[in-house]
């Protein structure tokens, strides 16, 4: 029995089978139930990454990039669909608001822009271009990752904060005197997002999410109609004077 319904996706198929009961559509236990399953296994489900590029004016060879995963859980059968609006559609809504400013404000490095694919099984996409890097990963002056960016009237957690605290000051500075987010907490190392192979690499990478707003997560619930997008251009404001105090412009 579960307080809430979730999904996920993995790598591998189990040789087991669970079934999870929302506890509130049931009064008592059932003395039997009947279950019908078709599940399918596809080995070589093939995807891609997207990138992209704004070149620097200044230091051409020197980037900044801005990273979110496009993919999610698909659906469930003919009946359920996992629509994923702030995971991750949200992010990859920021990340194209981004890229259309740069694309008309060119900065002084070169701004990266990748959308991963396979973020929900396992970091798949992001650990493929830390293997396969379009450009030096070394030349990659910082990374930032956005994954559930689609609320944010509590604020935002940057994951990676204590393991690069000049940036987070840096963050924090920029936040306080433009008053973008009402809060920006700390916290530690985690390999819960894209941000993850690029640090194990030695990029310095934040990720953060947003707080606050509907708890949907990894559900039918999910969806466009519910999530506020309430700090998107604030969030849009603080990168982009991040990425200038980054650059030191």
């Amino acid at each position: 029995m579960e307080d809430k319904l979730t999904w996920s996706v993995e790598q591998q198929v189990a040789d087991y089978t669970i079934l999870q009961i929302d506890k509130k559509k049931i009064i008592e236990l059932p003395v039997s139930y009947k279950v019908n399953i078709e599940n399918k296994f596809i080995s070589s489900f093939k995807t891609a990454n997207v990138c992209g590029m704004v070149k620097g004016t200044a230091k051409p060879d020197s980037f900044i990039f801005i990273t979110a995963h496009y993919d999610h859980l698909g659906g469930m059968g003919k009946d359920t669909y996992f629509p994923g609006a702030n995971d991750n559609a949200s992010g990859v809504t920021l990340l194209l608001s981004l890229a259309k400013y740069y694309a008309v404000h060119p900065a002084k490095y070169s701004i990266g822009f990748i959308l991963f694919a396979g973020e929900e099984a396992g970091l798949v996409g992001s650990k493929y271009y830390t293997e396969n890097p379009l450009v030096p990963l070394k030349n990659i002056k910082f990374l930032t990752n956005t994954d559930l960016a689609g609320t944010g009237d509590e604020g935002i957690t940057v994951v990676n904060a204590t393991e690069f605290p000049n940036e987070f000051v840096l963050m924090n500075k920029i936040n306080d005197e433009n008053k973008y987010l009402i809060k920006i907490n700390a916290r530690g190392k985690a390999a819960n997002s894209d941000h993850y192979f690029f640090t194990e690499k030695g990029v310095p990478a934040f990720f953060f999410y947003t707080l606050g707003g509907i708890k949907a997560y990894h559900d039918v619930f999910d969806k466009a109609s519910t999530l506020p997008l309430n700090e998107q251009d604030d969030l849009d404001s603080l990168l982009i004077k991040f990425n200038e105090a980054l650059m030191g412009k």
